[in-house]
């Protein structure tokens, strides 16, 4: 199958978990034999086109029309996108599938839909109504109408946990038949690292200390400052711990104000921006990962945290709630709750044997449940049902393969054609009674050969 991913984030652009989503999910795809192309948003470190291990990557910068509004900007990418797409169509062929990754590819998935007739499906990341829990102002009802939109225009809907099928059924008012819920994976091999785990651990904290971990963006939806009012609560029942919190965001600095006014600077590290490997690493020496989350989709961060072996406090909100059961695979937190937040981190701080059992468990589920080649798998089972769906209208996509070569007996017969043409050319120019002969066509000779 040919697919074509559309997506504005692909690595080594990372905003959120949309870009290692992507890429994994396209890696997989390649896996299994298919043929995969990404168009995505290129970044300064990165060049227009690669083959990423089998997955043709091609990135396109937003038209340069100076704007300081995001909206604008992101018409911008869309008209690169769908002139890419375009071009690559007009070039190699039409493709099976589009795929649409969340509202910042709309419009350019939209266009080559309908350009090309060739169906398009999407997958809903999260809402801008989920996230902001309701819509407030312009930005946010253009947004969450672009959304709509991306649902109107697929043929099929994904979501990446039953939580996420319920919202975007509920919002958008789509018929149940059309979601389809495939989770998000995790590749636990990334994990097995190694590294002087003893050396990295001391850049954080004391021997004696327990390493707290967070990571996410620095905004209200993921609750880090449920986390940082937890802390000083923690810090009072059991000293020795440090919180590490990584991520960026336009509550970063609230955040540290929040810290300094608790008094728990000594006990608080802001990394900012943490990369992949160094993400890994804190994984895997860390006792605990919290995800305070008010408002999860999905929670990619805790298939991580199971697959590097750190157990977990999560709120018990949204699909972190489908992924960990309570006291099994991690700790739940009453969503919003500080105070619940911090039981469950004291009850791991001071239960080793609880703790044991959580990683173990939670290792178990990652995989057997959470693997990118049975997410590929299920994901191409549902283009085949699209594609058979699509048979006999406008929408079923025909891709001309290219002529073979004739095979050694084929050429071997349509040699023996012409030579019996070229003989009988030659016996219509000598014959002087031309009238008294019966001629042999072109047909019947062809006819004498097959039989």
């Amino acid at each position: 199958m040919k697919i074509l991913i559309m997506s504005w984030e692909y690595p080594p652009k990372n905003v959120g978990g949309l870009s290692n989503h992507v890429y994994f999910l396209s890696q997989s795809l390649k896996n299994l034999g298919h043929e995969v192309h990404v168009i995505t948003c290129k970044d300064d470190t990165t060049s227009f086109y690669e083959e990423d291990l089998g997955v043709f990557v091609h990135r396109v910068e937003p038209y340069n029309l100076e704007t300081e509004d995001f909206i604008k900007w992101a018409m911008h990418l869309n008209f690169a996108m769908a002139e890419a797409a375009s071009k690559l169509i007009n070039t190699q062929g039409k493709f099976d599938i589009v795929h649409a990754h969340d509202w910042l590819s709309l419009y350019s998935a939209k266009f080559i839909k309908w350009t090309y007739n060739i169906p398009l499906v999407c997958t809903i990341h999260a809402t801008e109504h989920g996230r902001n829990r309701g819509i407030w102002n312009d930005i946010q009802k253009y947004i969450s109408s672009a959304e709509w939109l991306l649902t109107f225009e697929s043929w099929k809907v994904i979501t990446c946990s039953n939580y996420m099928k319920e919202e975007v059924k509920n919002i958008f008012s789509l018929p149940e038949d059309k979601i389809s819920v495939i989770p998000n994976g995790i590749n636990k091999e990334i994990f097995n690292i190694e590294f002087d785990k003893l050396e990295f651990r001391r850049k954080y904290a004391q021997d004696k200390e327990k390493i707290i971990f967070c990571i996410g963006r620095h905004v209200y939806e993921k609750g880090i400052h449920l986390l940082i009012e937890a802390s000083k609560d923690v810090i009072d029942n059991y000293n020795d711990v440090k919180f590490v919190i990584a991520g960026t965001g336009a509550m970063t600095d609230k955040l540290k104000e929040q810290v300094k006014s608790l008094g728990v600077e000594e006990k608080v590290i802001f990394t900012g921006y943490m990369n992949d490997i160094e993400k890994t690493k804190m994984y895997k020496i860390s006792d605990i990962t919290v995800i305070p989350s008010l408002y999860e989709p999905f929670g990619i961060v805790a298939l991580e945290a199971m697959a590097a072996g750190c157990p977990l406090v999560v709120s018990d909100v949204g699909g972190l709630k489908e992924i960990v059961e309570h006291g099994v695979n991690g700790m739940r937190a009453i969503n919003g709750s500080k105070d619940s937040i911090k039981d469950n981190i004291l009850i791991l701080l001071k239960d080793e044997e609880l703790r044991n059992k959580i990683i173990k468990n939670g290792y178990d589920l990652i995989s057997n449940k959470y693997s990118w080649d049975s997410i590929a798998q299920d994901t191409i089972k549902l283009y085949e049902k699209i594609q058979e769906e699509a048979k006999g209208t406008e929408w079923e996509v025909k891709i001309e393969k290219p002529k073979k070569k004739a095979t050694t007996s084929r050429r071997k017969k349509t040699e023996k054609v012409k030579d019996e043409d070229t003989k009988l050319a030659s016996e219509n120019k000598t014959e002087t009674k031309p009238k008294t002969r019966t001629r042999r066509t072109k047909k019947a000779v062809t006819e004498e050969v097959k039989n």
